[in-house]
């Protein structure tokens, strides 16, 4: 147990100063008295127990006093903090969100997929900070590094295509990822760059953007999605959407450069159950241990001072109305 506010114990001078002055007025001989015509009863009978009762007010006075003291003074307990090991990273999901990941090769379709698929990956890690990042034919942060798993569910459920210029820039995609972690003191950084095309738009190379993630020591594990040869893709004509079979592209040899230049591995998803296994794997292999205080718990302790303080003052008036009136 501690006191919030310590320097209001030095208010228990003052009940000491009321005890002294108590005990001073006692030896002093100055008592309450009356005049009688003879004290031969008095004398007879010895000292009454009901005669110490008259001490008993003002002790229960003097305690409540000190009771209230140490309840301002605020008495708090916490637990003790330990120290805890846990797995933490911080990780960076850089998704592709242009029109071609509405095919319907995945069920039912491949955003849908990968965002349901994500969001499992998330509640999987409670202690890693992570963060989104999308991209097209331009990228930009959807969430920034946070260990708040609500709002990075919510942020990746919001996920979906055309809010940005079509097309696939996947080195912007991957030079935004990393800068959202260029600055993080965490020992193992990643970036799951997850694609369904070819680059084909975009300012920076995928390569320059490789070789950027491989300065700041962040390793990268792509993903390309899409089944192999064709793929149904809906399309937009007069009459409605359409859904057509079209041909399925990914530049598999550039994923798997970008893996190999940042120290990560190149993975290929044809379907929901393949895509779910990729990230169970990166979950598995992406392991850091660190080591963190856990948070104390409080527990206010003034409540149970100021209740004992009460029941001395309702003791006290009791004495005072009833014992100290009896015959």
């Amino acid at each position: 147990m501690y006191f919030e506010y310590p320097k209001l114990l030095w208010l228990l001078a003052v009940p000491a100063l009321l005890i002294l002055h108590y005990i001073w007025m006692e030896l002093s001989g100055r008592k309450p008295h009356m005049r009688v015509s003879k004290a031969a009863p008095w004398l007879e009978g010895g000292t009454s127990a009901l005669s110490w009762l008259r001490h008993l007010p003002f002790i229960l006075r003097t305690a409540a006093l000190c009771l209230i003291i140490v309840a301002i003074a605020r008495p708090r307990s916490s637990t003790e903090i330990e120290k805890i090991d846990t797995e933490g990273i911080d990780i960076t999901l850089a998704m592709d969100v242009s029109t071609s990941m509405l095919a319907r090769d995945f069920n039912p379709d491949r955003i849908s997929a990968a965002k349901d698929i994500a969001i499992e990956f998330i509640a999987q890690r409670p202690s890693d900070r992570m963060a989104i990042v999308v991209f097209a034919g331009e990228s930009y942060t959807q969430c920034p590094l946070t260990t708040d798993r609500a709002t990075l569910i919510n942020l990746m459920k919001e996920v979906q295509t055309g809010l940005i210029e079509d097309g696939t820039a996947i080195g912007n995609g991957l030079a935004t990822a990393v800068a959202r972690m260029k600055d993080s003191d965490a020992k193992s950084r990643v970036v799951i760059l997850l694609t369904d095309g070819v680059n084909n738009s975009g300012e920076i190379s995928p390569q320059t953007a490789a070789e950027i993630a491989k300065t700041y020591g962040i390793r990268v594990y792509t993903i390309g999605v899409g089944a192999n040869g064709m793929a149904p893709y809906p399309v937009m004509t007069p009459w409605g959407v359409d859904v057509q079979q079209m041909k399925v592209e990914i530049d598999e040899a550039l994923l798997k450069d970008i893996a190999d230049v940042t120290g990560g591995r190149y993975f290929r998803a044809t379907d929901n159950t393949k895509l779910s296994e990729i990230y169970s794997e990166i979950n598995k292999m992406e392991k850091a241990r660190t080591t963190i205080d856990s948070f104390p718990v409080y527990k206010e302790l003034f409540g149970k001072y100021a209740l004992a303080a009460l029941l001395c003052l309702l003791l006290e008036l009791v004495l005072r109305l009833f014992v100290r009136r009896m015959p």
